[in-house]
C-alpha cells in the first residue's frame, strides 16, 4: 500500500468510528427521553433494575475482557454496595449521591479483597476462591438482611420498613430512570478512559503474557489490585442503584448463584463489546419480566441462557454483540459492494 491509500484508510476508520460514537449518542438520548414516557411502571422498574445490573455486568466484563480473569463474586459485590448505600442513607440522611458513593467505594475495598488471590491465582481456581467469597458475603445478608431505617449498626426496624430516599430530582419512576442511564453513561466513561490510558495498556500486557508485561516494566501486582477495585466500584454503585430504584432490598436477592448467573450472561451478552453488559442486563431482568408479563414462568428463561451459554462457548465467543457487529458488517460491506458495482 503507498501512504496515501494507508492514509486514506485511516481517515476513512476515523469517520466510522465518529459516526459509531454519535449514531450511538443519539440512540441513549432517544432512550432517555421517549422510554420512560410509553413504558407502564411496571416496565420503568423493570429497566431500571436492567440499567444497575447492566453495570454489574460492566465489571465482569472489565476483569474477563481485559485481564482474563474470572470472578464470580460481583453480585455479592452489588449487595454489599447495596447494603452500606441503604445505611448510610438511613443512618445519616445524606443526599442520594453520597450514599451510591459510599456503597461503591466500600464495594471496592472489598472488590480488593477478593482480587488478592488473583495475584497468585488463575482459571478454575480463582473462580473457585471468588465464588467462595461470594457465599460468604451472603451468608451476613442471609442472616441479618439490609437495613430498613432501624437505629443500631444493623439498622434493622421492627416496624414498617422505611424507603431509601432517592435523588430530589429523579423522585418519579421515569426521572430515576433517567437518573440511572446516566449513572451508566459515566461508568462506562470511567471504563473507557481507563481502557485509553495507561492501565488498559497494562492490562493488553498482562492478558498477553505476565512475562512480557513484567519485562516490559509493568507492575503487575498493582495493575490486577487495581483492577479489582475498579470492578468492585463498579458492582457497588450498582447495588446502591438497585437500592434507590426499589426503596430497600430483599436478604434472599443475592445468592451466590447469582454471581454465576451475572458471569455467565456477561459471556453470552459479549464481554468484548460495550453492548456486552447491556444486553446481559436485558438477559437476566428484561427476559424473564417479559415471560412474567406473558403468564409464563420466569424461571424458564434458566433454559434459555443455559442455551444461550452453550451457544457461545460453541460458535459464537464473542456473544450476542459479536454477532450483531458481524451481521452489521457483512450488510455494510453488500451494500457497499452493490454500490461500487453500479454504474
Amino acid at each position: 500500500m503507498t501512504d496515501q491509500t494507508l492514509a486514506y484508510t485511516s481517515l476513512v476508520d476515523a469517520k466510522r468510528v465518529r459516526l459509531k460514537r454519535v449514531a450511538a449518542v443519539l440512540v441513549a438520548l432517544a432512550i432517555v427521553v421517549v422510554l420512560p414516557e410509553i413504558l407502564s411502571n411496571y416496565w420503568l422498574r423493570t429497566f431500571i433494575s436492567v440499567t444497575a445490573l447492566a453495570i454489574g455486568s460492566l465489571s465482569v466484563s472489565l476483569l474477563f475482557a481485559q485481564l482474563g480473569m474470572v470472578s464470580l463474586a460481583q453480585y455479592g459485590l452489588l449487595g454489599v454496595g447495596g447494603w452500606f448505600a441503604l445505611r448510610i442513607s438511613h443512618g445519616l440522611g445524606v443526599p442520594f449521591e453520597l450514599a451510591l458513593l459510599t456503597g461503591g467505594v466500600v464495594a471496592a475495598a472489598f472488590g480488593l479483597v477478593v482480587g488478592l488471590p488473583a495475584l497468585r491465582m488463575r482459571g478454575l481456581y480463582l473462580a473457585i476462591i471468588t465464588l467462595m467469597m461470594a457465599g460468604a458475603i451472603q451468608v451476613p445478608i442471609s442472616a441479618f438482611g439490609f437495613p430498613d431505617g432501624g437505629s443500631g449498626i444493623l439498622g434493622k426496624s421492627t416496624g414498617a420498613r422505611i424507603m431509601m430516599a432517592r435523588p430530589q430530582l429523579a423522585a418519579t419512576d421515569e426521572a430515576y430512570f433517567r437518573y440511572a442511564m446516566i449513572v451508566l453513561a459515566l461508568c462506562y466513561g470511567l471504563v473507557f478512559l481507563h481502557m485509553r490510558g495507561r492501565p488498559g495498556r497494562a492490562w493488553a500486557m498482562i492478558r498477553r503474557s505476565e512475562v512480557c508485561a513484567l519485562a516490559g516494566g509493568v507492575h503487575i501486582v498493582a495493575y490486577k489490585v487495581w483492577a479489582f477495585t475498579l470492578s468492585g466500584f463498579l458492582a457497588g454503585i450498582a447495588g446502591g442503584l438497585l437500592a434507590g430504584g426499589v426503596g430497600q432490598l430483599d436478604g434472599s436477592a443475592f445468592p451466590a448463584s447469582q454471581s454465576i448467573m451475572l458471569f455467565a450472561l456477561t459471556i453470552v451478552g459479549g464481554a468484548y463489546s460495550w453492548m456486552g453488559p447491556i444486553i446481559a442486563g436485558l438477559m437476566l431482568r428484561g427476559f424473564p419480566a417479559l415471560l412474567n408479563d406473558f403468564n409464563v414462568d420466569g424461571n424458564i428463561a434458566t433454559i434459555v441462557f443455559g442455551a444461550g451459554l452453550l451457544h457461545a462457548l460453541i460458535t459464537a465467543p464473542q456473544g450476542i454483540a459479536g454477532q450483531i457487529q458481524d451481521t452489521a458488517a457483512a450488510l455494510r460491506k453488500r451494500l457497499s459492494g452493490k454500490s461500487g458495482a453500479a454504474p
